[in-house]
């Protein structure tokens, strides 16, 4: 029974502050994880709109974000994360957790990506690979998209620019990606649960309550085990002791915390099923996705 980890830092803050913590958490539970990081400007202030439409579930915008994040890359010019927040984020590498690519401007990425140029699409994937290389000093092996936003070029980049797996889209088990018949022969591993904030507020979930809600949808393990989402954001703020009551929770249900590279070692990649990519809803979150589709060629 494996449970992977996937966590998103998106913002300034939430890589100053709630990747560290989040971090401590992980260690002092034994469990492992895969960071994605948003490597160039904060610009969260773009997707105000957005922001404030989450923050009607569980907590007000401002302390969940900050509130100078709500207003970086407009009346606030956003900081560069990659060169402010170094030395963080080689220190998720060093205290042996994985670390991977989500993007350049991930507020930019989540306007733009569903009918972005395949120009476009490129310059900010090789603009987030070449400052992952410079922190690192290695190129990214792994890429999650902001907000599970995807293109057909941004999928095909994913095996073109060599990685070894992505977690772009929401679904139910690991898979080899189909778009309008073409195969993209690098493996999508699915958020396959709700996130805290899509499950805040729904039947009466409150921040006291959510993880008992997770923790009963994860009461039965699939085949494949499951991927969970977490933003350093929220998890690694605000809601950090509703996740360390998962951590605790989930070990006691039998899984093994493991980061998403854990759970590809525990599959025959090369007998992944072949899925069709579509675009979608998901209950509790705004606008469109990326998900899993049925199976191509059943």
């Amino acid at each position: 029974m494996k449970l992977a980890l996937k966590i998103d830092a998106a913002t300034f803050r939430g890589s100053l502050v709630g990747v560290p913590r989040l971090v401590e958490a992980l260690r002092s539970a034994e469990a492992k994880a895969s960071f994605f990081f948003n490597l160039g400007p904060d610009r969260s202030g773009r997707q105000l709109g957005a922001l404030l439409a989450a923050s009607r579930r569980g907590a007000s915008a401002p302390s969940r974000y900050g509130l100078a994040t709500l207003f970086y890359g407009t009346l606030l010019p956003g900081p560069d994360i990659g060169r402010r927040c170094a030395d963080i984020l080689r220190g998720v590498g060093d205290a042996g957790f994985d670390a991977g690519v989500m993007g350049w401007d991930g507020a930019v990425w989540q306007r733009s990506a569903e009918t972005a140029a395949p120009g476009w699409t490129e310059r900010q994937m090789q603009r987030a690979i070449a400052r992952y290389d410079k922190i690192f000093g290695e190129a990214p092996r792994f890429h999650g998209a902001a907000g599970w936003q995807m293109n057909p070029h941004a999928l095909r980049l994913t095996q073109r620019l060599g990685f070894g797996f992505a977690s772009d889209t929401r679904g139910t088990h690991p898979y080899i990606p189909v778009w309008n018949a073409e195969v993209v022969l690098c493996p999508q591993l699915p958020t396959t649960l709700p996130t805290l904030d899509e499950l805040l507020d729904r039947d009466g979930c409150s921040v006291d309550t959510v993880h008992e809600r997770l923790l009963a949808l994860t009461a039965e393990a699939p085949p494949t085990g499951h991927v969970f989402t977490l933003r350093a954001e929220l998890e690694g703020q605000r809601l950090l002791p509703a996740f360390v009551k998962l951590l605790e929770g989930w070990k006691a249900q039998g899984y093994e915390l493991v980061s998403l590279s854990g759970l590809l070692e525990s599959i025959d990649a090369s007998r992944l099923p072949r899925h069709e990519v579509v675009r979608g809803t998901v209950a509790g979150r705004a606008g469109s996705l990326m998900l899993q589709g049925p199976e191509f060629l059943a």
